[in-house]
């Protein structure tokens, strides 16, 4: 249980990937919410989560960093016990099979073209109890190229996924941040107050 130290009023506490990235505007978006936020650097900054925020910005970039700092397979033990996680973009990138390996999709870097080719849509978001429509920012964005049965496809541009959910983890390829959205991150933060259901 989180203490009223580390969380609002003994609420969740979401930390943010602080290594490289845009991942002030989530922290931002998160205390919008009432939420305590943790900037993620070390293992240590792991301690004492609810949920995690994966942002976006240079998938190689934070690879080096998650490699450097130890962080890969603490964050692949919290993934794997049930932790709620949101990746963003190149957060996406990273939870994929070819980086973590937390999430059982491949992802294409920068699917829809490189940073000119940005731009916005209004997505239904499946699954999520997000009525109506989302606004999607995708700047130099992925999408998920291939994935496992586990993994449920919540949302699609030109019948390729850009939004998934595997057990409790979510990947967007956009920047709900930006959008000025806070549905996604809503949800993150429900999650974390929920104790995770047990297997029957």
């Amino acid at each position: 249980m989180v203490s009223r130290a580390d969380g609002r009023a003994g609420g969740p506490l979401i930390g943010v990937l602080a290594l490289q990235g845009d991942f002030e505007a989530h922290a931002r978006m998160l205390r919008r919410l009432g939420t305590e936020v943790r900037e993620v650097r070390v293992p240590e900054d792991l301690r004492g989560l609810a949920g995690l925020v994966l942002p976006g910005g240079e998938s190689t970039v934070m690879m080096l960093g998650i490699e450097r700092e130890g962080l890969a397979e603490p964050l692949r033990e919290l993934a794997a016990a049930g932790m709620p996680m949101l990746g963003t973009c190149a957060g996406m990138i990273v939870l994929d099979r070819e980086h973590l390996g937390i999430l059982d999709i491949r992802a294409r870097r920068n699917a829809f073209g490189r940073q000119t080719r940005s731009f916005e849509a209004d997505l239904e978001i499946a699954g999520l109890g997000a009525e109506g429509l989302l606004r999607a920012v995708f700047i130099r964005a992925p999408w998920v190229e291939d994935r496992g049965p586990d993994v449920e496809v919540l949302a699609s541009i030109d019948g390729h996924p850009v939004a998934v959910r595997q057990d409790r983890i979510v990947a967007v390829a956009f920047h709900p941040e930006l959008g000025d959205e806070p549905r996604l991150h809503e949800r993150l933060v429900a999650d974390a107050a929920a104790p995770r259901e047990r297997a029957a």
